[in-house]
Formats: structure tokens, C-alpha cells, sequence
């Protein structure tokens, strides 16, 4: 067995895999304690060592996976990813770069590769995009017709709320998140526009009862797509692992049975 293959079989023991995830999940609780003045007071040295031990390890973990899977290591989009990660952090932060230094924090998305139940959720929300595509042009449309329709009937009286068009569709958004949209915003308006209810009541059952749960059911369809997937290619695996083991029984056999003519002299 060369170098190349006694490390990926090392990187792909589940000792490793769990000790990357500790040494993940221990770096996402050192990066919260930096926001602690009263921590980083006392304990800044070590909370700084310690986090750059982490990145250490991270950076030894992905030149090991480039060494063992060389230039197909560009070729798998979690190593893409892992790598832009682990390279935001290595950025010095100092200067005008300093806003990088918050985005360390990104290393805690590294748990997404790490566990396969979690790549399982990002693969399915992937492949969920184009449909989200058409939802989201469809709201969009939806969204800049009561955006205008608000201006016009509402604009001059509620100006806070629906003075411009970027105003009114924010107010929308708002009314379809549910968020104080009824003692906070559609009451008042009635107050002055008794028939708005004819405008408001709508426009919830299309976007918030409609379309977001057309959004939901286009992602929870990818994942289930993407579960059987994976449940279709385990059994394949599977199956193809249970034929050679019969073909090597099979052959071991047929080397060891005596011939069909001394069995006859027999």
C-alpha cells in the first residue's frame, strides 16, 4: 500500500472523522469566548493560542487530503469548500482586513462536511434551487405589484410605511412574516382605509400561505430525493459487495472440485 493510500484510509477512519468534529465544535465555543471581555482579559493568551492550534490542525487535516487525493481533490465541492473556509481564516486581520477576523466564526460551517446527515440537508436545499428560482421570480412579481398598488392607495396617508416603493415592499414583507403586521400596521391603516382588509387579506394567503409553503414543499421533496438517492446507491453497494463475495465463493469451488472425469472413474 503506497503513502497516498495509507493516508486517506487514515483520514477516513471515523477516530479521525469525530476528532476533526471535536476540534470543530471546541473552536466554534473559543471563538464565542473571544466576544467576552471580561474572558479575553484574563484568559487572551490562551484563548488565542488555542485557536490557532485549532486552525493548525485544520490546515493539516486539508494538506493531508490533498497529498492523498492530489489533483481530484479540486474535483469533490466539500474540499472546495473546507479550503476557502480554512483559507478565510489564515487572511491577516489587521488593517482594513480586520472584518475577517469575524468571519472565523465561518469555520463552524466545517461541521457541514463533516457530517453526512447534515450534507444530506445542504445537497437536497441545493437541489432545490432552480425550482426556488421560479417560486422567488413569482414572489418578486407578486411582491413589486402590491409594492405599487401600496404606494398608490396607502403612500400619502401612512408615508413611514408606504411613502416609497422600497418602503411599501418592505412593509409587505413584514405583513408576510406575520410580524406585528396586524396591531402594528393593517389596523392603523384601516383606521383611515376601513375597506385595506380587501388589500391585506390577500395578499397573506398568497405569499404567506401559498408561495413560502410552496418554497417548504419544493425543499423537503429535494431531500427526500436526495435520502432515496443515497438509499438507492447504499443497496447497489450492498448488492455488488454480496455478488463478488458469491463469485470468489464460486471460484474457490470450481478450483478445489475434483475433475468430472476421475469423479466418473470413481
Amino acid at each position: 500500500m503506497t503513502l497516498r493510500r495509507q493516508t486517506a484510509s487514515f483520514l477516513e477512519r471515523p477516530s479521525v472523522t469525530n476528532f476533526i468534529l471535536g476540534v470543530i465544535i471546541f473552536n466554534a465555543v473559543i471563538l464565542g469566548l473571544e466576544t467576552s471581555g471580561s474572558v479575553m482579559a484574563r484568559f487572551g493568551p490562551l484563548i488565542y493560542l488555542l485557536d490557532a492550534l485549532c486552525l493548525s490542525i485544520f490546515v493539516l487535516e486539508l494538506a493531508a487530503k490533498l497529498f492523498a487525493q492530489g489533483p481530484r481533490f479540486f474535483r469533490g465541492g466539500w474540499n472546495i469548500f473546507d479550503l476557502v473556509i480554512v483559507g478565510l481564516s489564515l487572511v491577516p486581520g489587521n488593517g482594513g482586513l480586520s472584518v475577517l477576523r469575524a468571519l472565523r466564526i465561518l469555520r463552524v460551517l466545517r461541521v457541514i462536511s463533516v457530517v453526512p446527515s447534515l450534507r444530506r440537508v445542504v445537497e437536497g436545499f441545493v437541489t432545490a434551487l432552480p425550482g426556488m428560482g421560479s417560486v422567488f421570480i413569482l414572489m418578486g412579481i407578486i411582491f413589486y405589484i402590491g409594492a405599487v398598488m401600496a404606494t398608490k392607495l396607502f403612500g400619502a396617508s401612512f408615508p413611514q410605511w408606504f411613502g416609497t416603493l422600497g418602503l411599501s415592499g418592505y412593509t409587505l414583507f413584514q405583513i408576510m412574516t406575520l410580524e406585528s403586521w396586524s396591531m402594528g400596521i393593517v389596523r392603523p391603516v384601516m383606521q383611515v382605509y376601513p375597506f385595506a382588509w380587501l388589500f391585506f387579506i390577500p395578499f397573506i394567503m398568497v405569499t404567506t400561505f401559498a408561495v413560502v409553503n410552496l418554497l417548504v414543499g419544493l425543499i423537503v421533496n429535494s431531500m427526500q430525493d436526495a435520502h432515496a438517492q443515497e438509499g438507492n446507491a447504499a443497496t447497489d453497494a450492498y448488492r455488488d459487495d454480496v455478488l463478488a463475495k458469491l463469485e470468489a465463493i464460486e471460484r474457490r469451488l470450481d478450483a478445489t472440485a475434483p475433475p468430472a472425469r476421475n469423479r466418473k472413474s470413481g
